[in-house]
């Protein structure tokens, strides 16, 4: 006879209210809050959109549906990773 585990297993996040402002997301009993000025990929998105999130590893969020991808350290330190790309020098000159 096979014995079955009892009870729900849990993916280790979870969005847990949606704002104009941004939206919060719960991961592993740690609260986040990810305002859209420094998540701007998020601004559009759907409510399904949202909450279709999973976790890698422990600290690598994934959003399949809006093809964005966070570890938590960027979460916590937004302001570390700015929003700034270079463009190098006859890029899309062709």
């Amino acid at each position: 006879m096979k014995s079955e585990t009892i009870g729900t297993a849990t993916s280790g996040v979870e969005v847990l209210n949606v704002s104009p402002h941004g939206f919060w997301v719960m991961v592993e009993r740690q609260e986040y809050f990810l305002d859209f000025d420094h998540f701007p990929w998020f601004r559009e998105a759907t409510v399904g959109q949202l909450f279709e999130v999973k976790l890698f590893h422990g600290h690598h969020l994934h959003w399949p549906k809006l093809d964005v991808d966070l570890d938590l350290e960027r979460i916590r330190n937004p302001g570390r990773f700015p929003l700034v790309a270079e463009v190098a020098p006859g890029f899309g000159t062709g």
